[in-house]
């Protein structure tokens, strides 16, 4: 590739990213005005035409308003992990395949796999250097959450690959041009959707966040900026997570109708929040591990055989 295919390929980042934040800001309102709905009450529709302005306004006073921290906080670390997460979940967005072939790669999804078992460090790092027994406990059921439905999740995705027999997310799009892959494989997009609500720790999976025993979870010690760049970096997670599940289940292909797909899955985020009580931790644990793990694996062995007898 030459200078010229380098720096197409920079600002077309860019721009994406530029989108993704502007989505993330978007999301929250669209959020608080669907949990108002279903919860029989006025959602944010003050600043601006019909709230529009709410989310600029929340950033300015998250970011304008003051910057504490705990005296006896590892410092260093307590400022680095939010700018780390959300660094984590903006890279993460390089995969995403366009039609002109700007950014895709032959080896997406694992690097999707590397940067989503990074995002562990960061909550894990945030729960301990806040130097507080909420923070820590709710850092420590973040990892072991995220592992455990991580495991689930990769051997889902796995099967998807043996179907398409590529890493590659573009590939998608063709292998699913007659029929989408959640027809065929319903049981299985029911446990990657669960498996993704885990991953991006919302309702009901959570419990990193229990504000009825942990005060708030591993981000107790944030605010202002810091509090700010987790928050962002939660939903552009659900943005991609969301993005991802169409691109492997519902058709692919980047046009406007993926679009609306895309916001259907984010939607369908919120109202699994604004609909679910949450669960117990020892149930959220038993679930990936007695449940979806051999089903997992069980659908994992079918395809792979499905594999061979294709390579015949």
């Amino acid at each position: 590739m030459n200078l010229s295919g380098y720096f197409i390929g920079l600002l077309g980042y860019f721009v994406l990213i530029v989108c993704v934040l502007v989505s993330v800001a978007f999301l929250t309102l669209l959020e608080r005005k669907v949990l108002g709905y279903i919860q029989i009450r006025k959602g944010p529709n003050k600043v601006g035409v019909m709230g529009l302005l709410q989310p600029f306004s929340d950033a300015i006073k998250l970011f304008t308003s003051e910057q504490t921290f705990s005296l006896v906080s590892n410092y260093l670390i307590y400022s680095f992990c939010p700018v780390f997460s959300l660094f984590l979940s903006l890279t993460v967005w390089m995969i995403m395949p366009y039609n002109e072939g700007v950014l895709s790669f032959e080896l997406g999804i694992l690097f999707f796999f590397c940067l989503t078992s990074m995002g562990v460090y960061s909550v894990m790092l945030a729960g301990w250097s806040s130097n507080s027994i909420y923070s820590l406990i709710g850092g420590l059921r973040a990892v072991a959450q995220t592992i455990s439905y991580e495991v689930s999740m990769i051997l889902l995705m796995l099967s998807v690959i043996f179907l398409m027999k590529s890493y590659n997310l573009v590939v998608c799009e063709s292998y699913q041009e007659n029929m989408w892959f959640m027809i065929i494989m319903f049981p299985m997009f029911i446990c990657w959707f669960s498996s993704c609500l885990a991953e991006t720790n919302r309702t009901p999976f959570d419990l990193a966040e229990g504000e009825s025993e942990l005060v708030s979870g591993f981000n107790v010690e944030y605010s202002s900026g810091g509090f700010a760049l987790i928050f962002m970096a939660e939903y552009s997670s659900i943005l991609f997570m969301s993005m991802i599940t169409v691109m492997l289940f519902m058709g692919a292909g980047v046009s406007l109708l993926f679009f609306f797909k895309l916001i259907l899955m984010a939607f369908v985020f919120i109202w699994v929040r604004g609909t679910l009580p949450r669960m117990r931790y020892d149930k959220l644990m038993d679930l990936t591990w007695k449940c979806y793990l051999p089903i997992s694996l069980n659908y994992l062995l079918f395809y792979v055989g499905v594999f061979l007898f294709m390579l015949k």
